[in-house]
């Protein structure tokens, strides 16, 4: 009698795999994308590091700033071997490898996904200052102090690492003789593969993630109502201050002031949400395809769902590289002393190239 084994081959001899012109068609509208996200991604990071440097690190969010701009920086180096392996093997799949293709894969993927994680925890813990900011502002700056903000960049390095460990062992590269030209080369051995990859999808796939959208969410709930009951009390005091002094000349009113802050309230609000939003929406793909992943065995890249898989992995890498590009945008539009400091360093280097006339 044939086992379960033998029956799974003759099946997926018989009936064609699910999904496959929808994955390919997916995976290639997807892919020659990357290049152009990472390299903007880089430029736009590297403009963050600059801009935040020369503005002065001197708080603990502009500190937590930095750090992203860094972790993300450092993410999109180390993923460039893997998006050019993902490629080279999506739209010339029998490319002649020098070694082994795995090495590339591996080498570079795993700490590139670890640098991802810093990101994302530095991202929760801007949420959590941000929000602690409105919360508590009078005890904020004796709380969130920059040398305190360091070290927990330094323990979410350590933590990021320590639960990537597991994965990390699973990998070993061995040397092997090639008769036929009588050479070595290298290649990737896998040990324990099972009992590791599920360590991983527990902890970095599904119970941290979740937690991180748990936490953000909770962040945007408790700042947006903080803020709107400030917004709310200033209103109210404009408006008697206003119904007092409305004898006085209309030179001695002051309510562009209050508008003002109502104005700054409404887009730290913005701001906080919107880079939540970028989390949840970045992150939400891959956690729900890792939670799929683990329900359904054939869903993975060689298994009976694996045109399907291999479309909602390059869907989930594109808003990972997305989400680690696009936070300029936001630093742009909602922080004035960004703003400022970026106009002021490209209106420097436009008037460093320009030449000067010479009589």
């Amino acid at each position: 009698m044939p086992n379960s084994a033998d029956l799974n081959i003759s099946t997926r001899i018989l009936f064609a795999l699910p999904y496959k012109q929808e994955g390919q068609l997916i995976t290639s509208v997807l892919l020659p994308t990357w290049p152009a996200i990472i390299f903007f991604g880089l430029l736009a990071n590297l403009v963050n590091i600059i801009i935040f440097i020369k503005s002065g690190i001197k708080d603990s969010v502009t500190t937590l700033l930095c750090s992203l701009a860094v972790s993300d920086l450092s993410f999109l180096i180390f993923i460039i071997p893997f998006m050019t392996r993902y490629i080279t093997l999506h739209f010339t799949p029998n490319w002649v490898w020098p070694i082994d293709r795995n090495i590339m894969f591996v080498s570079f993927q795993w700490p590139a996904l670890t640098l991802y994680d810093i990101s994302c925890y530095t991202s929760v813990a801007t949420g959590v200052t941000r929000c602690a900011c409105v919360a508590m502002p009078l005890r904020f700056k004796s709380v969130f102090t920059k040398s305190r903000t360091a070290r927990l960049v330094i323990v979410l390095f350590i933590v990021a690492v320590l639960l990537r460990t597991p994965v990390l062992m699973i990998y070993t590269i061995v040397l092997r003789l090639k008769t036929s030209a009588n050479s070595m080369d290298s290649y990737w051995v896998f040990s324990d593969k099972d009992n590791f990859v599920k360590i991983n999808a527990i902890l970095n796939r599904q119970s941290i993630p979740y937690i991180n959208f748990i936490i953000m969410i909770a962040c945007v709930i408790i700042l947006t109502t903080k803020l709107y009951e400030a917004t709310r009390v200033r209103r109210s005091h404009a408006a008697h201050s206003h119904t007092e002094k409305s004898t006085r000349h209309p030179n001695d009113l002051k309510q562009s002031d209050v508008e003002r802050m109502s104005i700054k309230d409404i887009k730290v609000v913005q701001s906080v949400v919107l880079v939540c939003s970028i989390f949840v929406v970045s992150q939400l793909p891959f956690s729900v395809f890792s939670t799929a992943r683990l329900i359904e065995p054939e869903f993975d890249d060689s298994g009976y769902y694996k045109h399907l898989f291999t479309a909602c992995s390059a869907f989930s890498y594109t808003c990972f590289f997305l989400n680690a590009s696009v936070n300029i945008f936001v630093y742009y539009s909602f922080n004035s002393k960004y703003r400022a400091a970026l106009l002021l360093v490209l209106k420097r280097e436009a008037a460093f190239d320009k030449p000067s006339n010479i009589t």
